[in-house]
């Protein structure tokens, strides 16, 4: 057993360091305003290296997938696919700077002992448009970097396992469902709700999941980008303290994390971050 859902005690996590990163590819609404300047390497190391210890210091255990050359944007680990109870989907990247992960990232899981159980070959999809609702329901976003084929071909392979599977479709500058919703305990989301789809608000709410609502401007600042760590705690950008107060206010413990100069490329905490291992409570 792997990952039973999206916010149950997390175990294990694969990560990838940012030692080849050096500049942002303006790919998305966020990287696009630094692609002309080269990014601060040794501050972005420094931000994993903190990230890395946050995990660890919360009883995490991370995984590192080695950074390559050819790979630059592989920090944001949770790009290449999904993780379920049974083993993990693969992805297909959209954009070409990003293709040679998944045979990086295929080969790491397989070394790992994870069993792929679901690939895409035909659409696209990526991992930050991937969400568990409960344990058998999950939400893919389809929103920049997944399309309808991509989803489709998810959802006939994932019910042979009992899943069922909701598309979310949403602004294509969102680029990622984990930029604009994240499920952080069993019941309580955060999110731009004024962003997404009303059939999709109503699955929430008939889940009985409350949402805490934010600005569409906390997209573009990783707001929402945050990562369940189970048993009522969170990981969470320090600067976002709107955001983490809400989540305070309802009893989750938020552990802030300072990153800043990794965020100019386009992805947050839940973007650097493949769990492998959620145990159930």
């Amino acid at each position: 057993m792997f990952v039973v859902n999206g916010t149950s005690k997390l175990k294990k996590v694969l990560m990838s360091p940012p030692a080849f990163l050096k500049q942002a590819a303006p790919i998305n609404a966020i990287s696009v305003q630094y692609a002309d300047r080269l990014l601060d390497q040794e501050k972005m190391l420094k931000e994993y290296a903190s990230l890395v210890s946050a995990y660890q210091a919360a009883g995490v255990e991370v995984v590192e997938q080695p950074a390559f050359a050819e790979t630059p944007n592989a920090v944001f680990a949770r790009d290449f696919g999904g993780c379920v109870r049974e083993g993990y989907i693969l992805g297909r990247f959209k954009k070409d700077i990003r293709l040679a992960e998944r045979d990086n990232y295929e080969q790491k899981m397989l070394e790992l002992g994870i069993p792929k159980i679901a690939e895409v070959t035909r659409g696209y999809f990526e991992g930050g448009d991937f969400a568990f609702i409960d344990e058998t329901t999950i939400a893919i976003g389809q929103i920049d970097r997944t399309d309808a084929q991509g989803i489709e071909e998810i959802r006939t392979q994932l019910e042979a396992y009992g899943y069922s599977v909701h598309a979310v479709p949403a602004n294509p500058d969102y680029l990622h469902l984990d930029m604009c919703f994240n499920l952080v305990a069993p019941k309580i989301a955060i999110a731009y709700t004024a962003g997404l789809p009303d059939a999709f608000l109503a699955l929430l709410d008939q889940k009985g999941i409350e949402v805490i609502s934010g600005s569409e401007a906390m997209i573009y600042q990783h707001g929402y980008n945050v990562q369940a760590l189970g048993n009522g705690r969170v990981l969470s950008l320090a600067q976002n303290k709107a955001i983490n107060s809400a989540m305070y206010e309802l009893g989750l413990e938020v552990i802030e994390v300072e990153i800043t100069e990794l965020l100019k490329a386009g992805g947050g905490i839940h973007c650097m971050t493949f769990p492998l291992e959620r145990v159930a409570e």
